[in-house]
């Protein structure tokens, strides 16, 4: 069987997690934990990153952060993972959804401006699939309205525009080390504080609403409850897993762009013959091979292609059911303007199996299996 996801293992993370055992130091911010946060701001040029249980726990962060509360509004793709849209309606606000591009899957910044009102607050982007959203129009709202950008960068670790690491760019930014990732340690994630105002917060916040962190640092004498907050630190163990990851950074990043190259010659063929579409790199986005996905004609045949290559052993997926359409989308958001792609695209897209490790011979197996398919 080829298998839609096998967490990156690159063999020496048992080594590291027995180390931080021996060190009796399992709870957050511990040296794997600081080795983690200074890969994090050296090589991807961030100001200043905290790790965190998850990236929902980020995102929920960067909702405590930005102040969002009852009367609110949060603009952001419907296209996305729950974890964005809760973090918000969590504190109150009203989730306002916008259509998507069909070649990126990511949200549209003309259906951004257009959905603005004197109620938004913050903009959400989705990096979807680890490509970039157009950042530069983004931002541009941003200061034209007064806004705060949050980068929803769960896939995006290693992944650019023009230069600049996703995450880095708005003013807050987040990372998922789930195992479906490209760099796991389980569960983990990171926020990125890119404006320097929300740094001393941000560490009140991460500590259950407390001074702890200045305390550590002798800052102050006594730590008390400063502000509202939670329990958002990652603990050792899955830090010193995370770490090994980070120094095997390329190494993982150069095979998963090998296999999605891979993938993306070997279907070319059926794509100029209209069959299906492949995703598209905008020449401004240098993007990490998340994921490889293909579009079929329709729900129907890409349900069809599914059941054919599941009776080949090949496990692929679909991915997001637009959370407009959801029970709790529809309590908590609504959709602005006109739903153009995001739900039609969404039911023809169909992703192949990608991880470290996937030998060239299952993707080339891969290929052939829908090679047969539309032969058929």
């Amino acid at each position: 069987m080829i298998p839609f996801n096998v967490p990156c293992y690159i063999g020496k993370e048992d080594v590291a997690i027995r180390d931080a055992i021996a060190k009796q130091k399992l709870s957050g911010n511990g040296s794997y934990g600081e080795k983690c946060i200074r890969w994090l701001e050296e090589k991807m040029g961030v100001n200043k990153a905290m790790l965190t249980p998850s990236c929902t726990a980020a995102l929920e962060m960067a909702a405590l952060l930005t102040d969002v509360g009852e009367g609110d509004e949060v603009i952001m793709p419907s296209y996305t993972f729950v974890s964005t849209a809760n973090a918000f309606a969590l504190r109150g606000a009203k989730i306002v959804f916008v259509d998507v591009e069909p070649e990126t899957m990511n949200v549209d910044p003309k259906r951004i401006e257009a959905a603005i009102t004197k109620k938004t607050k913050v903009i959400v982007v989705v990096h979807y699939a680890g490509v970039s959203c157009e950042m530069e129009l983004v931002m541009s709202l941003a200061e034209k309205y007064k806004l705060w950008v949050v980068e929803d960068a769960a896939q995006g670790l290693m992944s650019f525009y023009r230069g600049k690491a996703l995450g880095t760019i708005g003013h807050l930014g987040t990372i998922s080390f789930h195992e479906t990732k490209n760099y796991v340690c389980g569960e983990g994630g990171a926020l990125y504080i890119n404006d320097a105002s929300l740094a001393e917060r941000a560490e009140i916040i991460q500590e259950k609403g407390t001074d702890r962190s200045q305390f550590i640092r002798g800052e102050v004498d006594k730590y008390t409850w400063r502000d509202i907050g939670s329990s958002y630190l990652l603990s050792e163990l899955n830090a010193a897993y995370l770490s090994v990851q980070f120094e095997h950074a390329e190494e993982i990043n150069e095979n998963r762009i090998r296999t999605w190259n891979l993938y993306a010659e070997g279907l070319a063929p059926l794509a100029e013959e209209g069959k299906i579409e492949l995703p598209a790199i905008p020449e401004d986005s240098k993007h990490n091979a998340h994921l490889f996905f293909i579009k079929t004609a329709d729900a129907i045949v890409r349900e069809q292609l599914s059941n054919y290559l599941k009776d080949l052993d090949i496990v692929t997926a679909t991915h997001y059911v637009p959370l407009h359409s959801s029970i709790a989308g529809k309590q908590f958001g609504y959709f602005h303007g006109e739903d153009a792609y995001t739900t039609i695209e969404s039911e023809r897209l169909l992703r192949l199996p990608l991880y470290y490790g996937i030998s060239k011979g299952d993707v080339e197996y891969v290929i052939q299996s829908i090679q047969q398919f539309y032969a058929q």
